[in-house]
């Protein structure tokens, strides 16, 4: 369970990382940088669903 959360807080980074690339190499009218922060949004919903879930649920009964 704990690899699986920091497996998508890395994704989350990489992909806070990626908008920012894109920010930086595309001057105009792409829209890769908005899908890029759109992911990381999403992920982090879904992370912190997970978690809030989980510890609803009883799976965490320690710390992660």
């Amino acid at each position: 369970m704990r690899y699986l959360v920091i497996g998508v807080f890395l994704l989350i980074v990489a992909s806070l990382f990626s908008a920012l690339f894109f920010i930086y190499r595309d001057r105009g009218g792409s829209t890769r940088a908005l899908k890029a922060l759109a992911l990381r949004v999403g992920l982090s919903v879904g992370l912190f669903a997970f978690l809030m879930l989980g510890y609803y649920l009883g799976w965490f009964r320690e710390r992660l």
